[in-house]
């Protein structure tokens, strides 16, 4: 067991008492295999079972009670009410259900926000963790957050996505699921940075900045998946057009009358959305050294 593990375990038995009324006592792990015996065998090569396994006659509340509570109530009824469960058909709310975790887990530093997280109360612990696994309960990516995130597995599933499906990124790689002070719970300052940890080349410092680059990379792109080249939030040119004022340059908006020509005639030169693109010039859009030019040219 590591040893980081075991005070943090003797921490817990002392300071915290009895959740249920002083006629719950303990009666040790024996009576719950009777029941639970495919959990009792699953849970006993688990990281909780080796846990406790050293404090195992020590302490009265060891072994499944530490998380559980006193079980003499329970054997006699056989309710869920009358013990602490995990999972969604529990008799306690998510937050009780998550607080029982935190007695031990609360020191991790991954889960200093947990407080602010927007997944505290919402879900317990068990929906993502399995606890009584016969090993540390990980959690299966990005399968187990695509179960509540069904919009992020549409993305990801688009023609232009992050390799999340592919396992080559994991959701965590960007996002704390136990809360952080960021947005969207990400594992960065701002969405910026968190980019950056991946696409240096685009942090710059630049001559020539692209103001929108600077200020957010979710104005050009859409970070999990998009129907567009790049997870653009637009095809080119219409996504330049958005800040670029047609007026200006080129002098033609790309729009439903202007981009092609008579339908069902062949394409040519004057059809904008044929083999156009702001890119085709302007190809260092996040930024240029060029000493001669404010407009990224390559």
């Amino acid at each position: 067991m590591n040893k980081w593990l075991l005070p943090i375990m003797v921490g817990f038995l002392l300071l915290s008492g009895p959740v249920f009324a002083a006629e719950a006592t303990y009666v040790g792990s024996e009576p719950c295999r009777g029941c639970h015996e495919e959990i009792s065998k699953s849970h006993g090569d688990s990281i909780h079972a080796q846990a406790w396994a050293s404090l195992a006659g020590k302490y009265s509340n060891s072994g499944c009670e530490s998380c559980h509570g006193p079980g003499s109530v329970h054997i006699d009824t056989n309710a869920k009410a009358d013990i602490i469960s995990f999972g969604k058909d529990s008799a306690q709310d998510a937050e009780t259900q998550s607080a029982q975790c935190l007695k031990c887990h609360i020191t991790s530093t991954e889960l200093a926000f947990w407080d602010v997280s927007q997944h505290n109360g919402e879900i317990s612990c068990t929906d993502c963790h399995n606890i009584h696994a016969s090993a540390v309960p990980k959690v299966a990516q990005p399968d187990t957050c695509f179960e509540c995130h069904k919009d992020v597995r549409r993305d990801a599933s688009k023609r232009s996505h992050h390799p999340i499906i592919e396992g080559k990124v994991t959701c965590s790689d960007c996002h704390n699921p136990h809360g952080s002070m960021e947005h969207s719970m990400l594992r960065a300052d701002s969405r910026n940075q968190l980019c950056y940890k991946c696409h240096a080349e685009k942090r710059g410092p630049f001559i020539w900045e692209h103001p929108p680059v600077e200020e957010n990379c979710g104005i050009c792109h859409e970070p999990h998946g998009s129907l567009h080249a790049k997870l653009l939030t637009e095809r080119v040119p219409n996504l330049c057009q958005d800040c670029h004022d047609w007026s200006y340059h080129p002098g033609t908006p790309y729009d439903n009358n202007n981009g092609f020509d008579t339908a069902g005639t062949p394409p040519t030169f004057d059809d904008k959305f044929v083999g156009r693109s702001c890119l085709n010039c302007h190809n260092n859009v996040h930024g240029s050294n060029s000493p001669d030019s404010k407009m990224f040219v390559r």
